[in-house]
């Protein structure tokens, strides 16, 4: 009897020992540096459990023991925190480190950046093309010039139409800011009327310093009952707002009647012709304290302005000119 108890002691203590030893063992596969030897970006998809993200990170080369996985992830507490998402897993990351990378909900965050000037088509065909989103945004009354341009940024599985909302949010916003800054005495009335001025003056200029001087030019035309006429209200009514016409406008395309013509129409058109930036909207409420009422390109990428009309056929003539030596150079 006296061997047997002592047989039993010795097998508990070899048990316990070797438990001990299994513990620490798995403990040191659990956060020793792993097998993975490059950078790895990575989506858990939404509904995955503890083992089916072992084995997605087995199968990525992420981790290299899928079962201490699992056991330490519980041992961690971390089994009901494991979150989805795209995640950017270093190279030689540890399990442990992986597990709280995936609870962390530190997911990779895209971007998409929207320009100045963008039709409101041309941005949602930017956004379905978006890579990571869900959903569509067909079927979306979206109003021209609802959008506020800038950098958005977003998450793996997010929804295409979260992201239009919070455009619409930010141009919201911004008008908000905006309109109740701006210029005493304007002709504008709304702030409707400002986001449409405003992106008449996005697509006339790209250079920031004229935006204020080419909106006084409006702004003075507007204040004298003279059509605007300006080249871009027409192209958006002749190509209905998919951004362009891909060729150059025509003498006959000046006199194609249209609700967004400005050589045929007075004041401002129906609607916005594009969707205008910041600096863009700020230059419509605070134009340049100028007298100027024409424009036309300098052949420099910039505007050549005129108080009269003898001074701006002076300038159309000086810009023609330089239009033919430039065909004729070699």
């Amino acid at each position: 009897m006296r061997t047997a108890g002592r047989l039993s002691l010795i097998f508990a203590a070899v048990l316990a020992i070797s438990g001990v030893a299994a513990y620490f063992y798995g403990e040191h596969l659990y956060t020793k540096p792993g097998p993975l030897a490059a950078d790895k970006r990575l989506v858990i998809e939404k509904g995955s459990g503890v083992g089916q993200v072992a084995a997605l990170l087995h199968r990525q080369g992420i981790i290299d023991n899928p079962l201490v996985f699992r056991l330490g992830v519980r041992l961690d507490g971390r089994a009901e925190a494991l979150k989805a998402g795209e995640f950017d897993f270093p190279a030689t990351i540890s399990m442990q480190q992986a597990a709280a990378l995936i609870a962390s909900g530190k997911t990779v965050l895209r971007r998409l950046t929207i320009a100045e000037g963008l039709t409101t088509r041309q941005i949602l065909t930017l956004v379905e093309a978006a890579e990571g989103m869900t959903g569509t945004t067909n079927g979306q009354a979206v109003p021209e010039g609802s959008l506020l341009p800038e950098t958005y940024f977003y998450s793996w599985g997010d929804t295409r139409s979260a992201l239009v909302a919070r455009m619409r949010s930010a141009m919201a916003a911004a008008m908000a800011e905006l309109w109740p800054a701006r210029e005493a005495g304007l002709s504008l009335r709304t702030p409707d009327e400002a986001v449409i001025l405003a992106s008449i003056i996005e697509k006339e200029t790209g250079i920031a310093e004229e935006r204020r001087r080419v909106s006084a030019v409006f702004h003075n035309r507007l204040k004298r009952g003279m059509r605007l006429q300006s080249d871009p209200t027409v192209v958006y009514g002749l190509s209905g707002g998919s951004g362009g016409l891909g060729r150059p406008l025509t003498r006959s395309d000046l006199a194609t009647p249209s609700p967004y013509n400005s050589y045929l129409n007075h004041g401002l058109p129906p609607g916005p012709i594009a969707n205008p930036g910041r600096a863009a909207i700020e230059a419509a409420l605070n134009p340049d304290n100028s007298k100027d009422l024409y424009f036309v390109a300098d052949g420099s990428g910039g505007h050549a302005f005129a108080r009269t009309l003898q001074e701006h056929n002076r300038n159309v003539a000086r810009f023609r000119r330089l239009q033919r030596l430039q065909k004729a150079k070699p």
